[in-house]
């Protein structure tokens, strides 16, 4: 109200309107509200009004919601239906209220028993131990930090583990995957495919509510011939050679910062080209990364189409995460989205769902019960042509 006390008087000095609503940070029709209400009613219509509506046409009538109260009291394992029901063969001669009324009343008498949703853990798989360039990359992105703009830079980082080459430093505004994609696509086309990618389990290398965890990044590596590799969640020292590098370019490219993110992929690039070619690194004996390091043998081609030639049908993903399967649709996961799977009958009523030569949920089709196949991630499956 005092807000209100000091527009109106400030009016009434013969302030403008226009002018005072600027100030006052509120919209001309809002300020007139306030003008008319205080010129009918005086002060008294400068005070918080009554929100509640003047009548409630479908108010339940207390009778019948003490009536649901009771039933819920007597029979505490009964959900809304089943009270519904129950109002029903009374016949109490009323208007049968919905289900989600019932429901609503339960939930405002504190009736109501919320599930706690089940946390999705990330996991790590199994960690491989190369030897040769190009058989694990590791990638990341090195904590943000603001430039002089105020921007926030995320320097996503890929390194080869044998060689401790770095073979990209990215300063991106964000983690979207699809910038991520294409930092990748150039990676791949320049140096060719490694066996392997080692990451941790955030975004956009994974997707926690996600099948396995899988992503759209992680889709792409799979069809690419890329194997996964996670580090386990509280465990950076699984990916210690590339934490280690980022220390050092946090010390000698991060400060100060650039002002802006162009300036700043200026110092990564210089950064890059030290750390290849002019850093001695202990490890390797005092070479540098460079003299180590040779492109893939594998070349980047895009995508090869997949087939399934030892499964019953081959589906398509819908962008909403689903395969239909005759009449029943079948949940997956986004990141799968406009990917080809193969489903395939193991007994009467069960299917069985594979992506590639991962094996992903079994799926019952009387009952359209669905349970996820073992972690493949965690156990490589064999491949569809061995099946």
């Amino acid at each position: 109200m005092d807000e209100r006390l000091k527009f109106v008087a400030r009016l009434l000095d013969g302030e403008k309107m226009a002018v005072l609503c600027r100030e006052f940070e509120i919209s001309r029709k809002t300020g007139y509200k306030i003008w008319h209400r205080y010129k009918d009613c005086g002060l008294t219509g400068l005070t918080d009004r009554c929100r509640r509506p003047y009548r409630q046409a479908n108010q339940l009538p207390f009778q019948v919601e003490n009536r649901i109260v009771q039933l819920k009291q007597d029979h505490p394992s009964w959900g809304a239906p089943k009270i519904r029901e129950k109002l029903r063969r009374l016949e109490l001669g009323i208007c049968l209220p919905a289900i989600s009324t019932v429901h609503a009343v339960l939930d405002r008498h504190g009736l109501v028993k919320r599930r706690g949703r089940k946390r999705v853990r990330a996991q790590g798989t199994a960690l491989s131990r190369p030897a040769a360039p190009n058989d694990l990359w590791c990638a990341d992105y090195k904590g943000e930090f603001m430039l002089a703009d105020r921007r926030y830079c995320y320097p996503l980082t890929v390194t080869d583990f044998a060689s401790r080459y770095l073979l990209s430093c990215e300063a991106l505004g964000n983690t979207q995957e699809r910038y991520a994609f294409s930092v990748f696509e150039r990676i791949f086309k320049e140096f060719g495919l490694p066996r392997a990618i080692r990451t941790d389990n955030g975004v956009p290398f994974s997707c926690a509510r996600a099948i396995f965890g899988l992503s759209k990044l992680s889709v792409w590596w799979l069809r690419l011939g890329i194997d996964i590799e996670r580090i386990k969640p509280g465990h950076p020292q699984q990916n210690g050679r590339h934490e280690r590098m980022h220390l050092t370019l946090k010390k000698e490219a991060t400060h100060p910062a650039a002002r802006n993110l162009l300036q700043q992929q200026g110092r990564f690039d210089d950064f890059v080209e030290e750390f290849n070619r002019e850093r001695p690194h202990q490890a390797l004996a005092m070479r540098c990364p460079a003299e180590d390091y040779r492109p893939s043998a594998r070349p980047y081609r895009g995508l090869e189409p997949i087939d399934y030639p030892f499964h019953d049908r081959t589906l398509t993903v819908t962008r909403c995460g689903r395969v239909c399967f005759g009449r029943r649709k079948v949940n997956l996961s986004r990141s799968l989205a406009g990917q080809n799977v193969g489903v395939k009958q193991i007994t009467d009523d069960i299917w069985l769902v594979s992506f590639m030569h991962y094996d992903l949920e079994f799926f019952d089709h009387e009952s359209c019960r669905l349970e996820c196949a073992e972690n493949p991630f965690a156990a490589k499956l064999s491949p569809m042509s061995s099946a």
